[in-house]
């Protein structure tokens, strides 16, 4: 395929026309997967006391708030979730024999910087704030369903009829978390949302990797992540013009309409069709891009090559359980799962808690996505001029510094915190972008895609668990920060032991994976650095 791609046109005119239209369903999807940092915004509340109405305002009176709330030394502020019993208005007095009662479900929230609230409409506070976190945990338990269900699908029907089946949910879903106001039924439509969206976010990428040559994957699989960083402004603009959270999920959910022609527009995948033994409609699609691209290519050679794609196909494809035959290989899955964990855990980490930084959360939500692409451009330069190893150890030790760091920070000095959050952000997410290569690289070809497809699934247990860890900035403010900080620390230590794969003949087999970044002294060119064995077969 890849000689295939090469006569017709790596990276011309067709691949960038089908590129733009393919990620711009990123944007949507992107938007959807960071919504909950305005859907269900944290927001101050207080227990409301038996004399205030329901519509009562947060802002109550200090003499008042001594009486009616105990203090909370540790916060050094009044607690949120109990109240004093026997509290009375005239006099304001409160008895000798008071309890110490909690308010979970009667509080009153201020509105004053976010209206309205999924945490107000669910009651997501005091011993239900948990159920906020699970919320946005369950998308991702829903991501990762998505990405082994959609993705084994779409490789059984095709990329086009998941793509189409995964838009119509995703709308549908998206729509359903407004209509119904029920705490359960979210939970199941956010699950199904985080399936819907893998399986557009999937299939897109998919197919516009298939369809490019392997000289432009590297920058354009960076690309990529660009079309996400854009769903940052778009969702802060949106959050800032539409105050309710309920029109605000439905404006985010509409446009993904627009994408349901793609089904008639952009063809099925040319290398699918030629491993499912359909040439003919593969040659189609091919003597289409060339047109398209200006090459000139003879119908006998493009079918002769076509053939060559079906005769690998009949080639032995490694399992799940390969990944753990051999010692070195075994070691190097692991490190490269817990990299995948700990880059989606601190990434969705620091994306969904902008809020709980201080200063204005739109303006954090922006600079938190304008970071992105420094990231994603440094990314791309060295990823080709340096190497993967290093650069990706560097960014995940910068990056934890840079959050650890957080712990000498004054309270009062919130642009400090700020800084030092968002330059950890910039730095894992060009470590993020890095380790989809590198990963990619370190796999023999035998296992690669199903290397690939079990790290994404290992990461959204990562992501599962960002809100969670969130949730400990109410024992300590720098907690979750400090706890992400130490995980990039320890994936940084531990991406050192990991091969090089800059320039490297990749392995194929298992044994070739097993012996990546040996060398053989036997090598005449040490700098091809070749695995052991490879280079034992060409100096025979």
């Amino acid at each position: 395929m890849e000689r295939l791609l090469e006569i017709v046109g790596g990276f011309g005119n067709y691949q960038k026309r089908t590129f733009l239209l393919l990620s711009l369903p990123t944007v949507v999807v992107s938007m959807q997967k960071l919504a909950w940092v305005f859907l269900a915004p944290k927001v101050d509340h207080r227990c409301r006391m038996w004399w205030e109405e329901e519509n009562a305002t947060y802002p109550m009176d200090d003499e008042l708030k001594t009486l009616a709330y105990p203090w909370d030394d540790q916060k050094k502020a009044y607690d949120h979730c109990h109240y004093y019993s026997n509290v009375t208005m005239e006099p304001p007095q409160r008895a000798n024999n008071s309890e110490i009662l909690s308010c979970s479900t009667s509080q009153v929230y201020d509105t004053s910087q976010f209206r309205t609230s999924a945490v107000i409409d669910y009651s997501l506070v005091c011993d239900r704030a948990w159920l906020r976190a699970t919320v946005q945990s369950t998308y991702m338990v829903g991501m990762l369903l998505g990405s082994y269900i959609l993705g084994d699908i779409s490789d059984r029907v095709g990329r086009k009829p998941v793509f189409l089946t995964s838009l119509v949910i995703m709308v549908v879903v998206g729509i359903g978390q407004v209509i119904i106001p029920h705490y359960a039924a979210l939970i199941v439509l956010r699950l199904l949302l985080g399936a819907s969206l893998q399986g557009i976010f999937l299939v897109a990428y998919v197919m516009t990797m298939e369809m490019v040559g392997k000289r432009s994957r590297t920058v354009v699989g960076v690309l990529a992540h660009g079309f996400y960083s854009i769903g940052f402004f778009i969702t802060a603009l949106m959050a800032w013009l539409i105050p309710s959270w309920r029109w605000l999920q439905v404006a985010m959910t509409l446009p993904a309409l627009f994408f349901i022609p793609y089904y008639w527009i952009i063809p099925e995948s040319a290398r699918w069709l030629l491993t499912k033994r359909r040439p003919e409609e593969a040659k189609v699609i091919l003597e289409k891009v060339a047109k398209v691209n200006k090459k000139q290519v003879d119908e006998r050679d493009l079918e002769e090559l076509m053939k060559i794609p079906i005769d690998e196909d009949k080639e032995a494809k490694g399992t799940f359980f390969d990944l753990f035959r051999f010692s070195r290989l075994r070691f190097r899955t692991l490190n490269i799962f817990f990299n995948w964990m700990v880059n989606s855990g601190v990434y969705y980490g620091l994306s969904l808690s902008t809020s709980n930084l201080g200063g204005n959360p739109y303006l954090n939500f922006v600079i938190s996505g304008a970071v992105e692409l420094p990231g994603l451009a440094l990314a791309t330069i060295l990823l080709d001029r340096v190497g993967r190893r290093i650069p990706l150890a560097a960014f995940l030790g910068l990056g934890g510094l840079c959050l650890v760091s957080t712990i000498f920070v004054p309270k009062e000095m919130t642009w400090l915190l700020i800084t030092l959050a968002m330059s950890g952000k910039l730095c894992i997410t060009a470590s993020y972008a890095i380790i989809y290569t590198l990963s990619a690289e370190v796999f023999p070809t035998v296992v690669r895609n199903v290397g690939m497809g079990s790290s994404s699934m290992v990461a959204r247990i990562g992501g599962a668990l960002a809100p969670y860890i969130n949730m400990l900035d109410d024992v300590w403010g720098p907690l979750p920060l400090v706890i992400f900080g130490s995980l990039a620390g320890a994936a940084s230590l531990l991406t050192l032991q990991l091969p090089e794969t800059r320039s490297r003949q990749l392995p194929e087999t298992l044994e070739d994976g097993e012996n990546f970044g040996r060398y053989s002294e036997e090598c005449e060119d040490e700098k091809d650095k070749k695995p052991i064995n490879i280079c034992k077969d060409e100096t025979k």
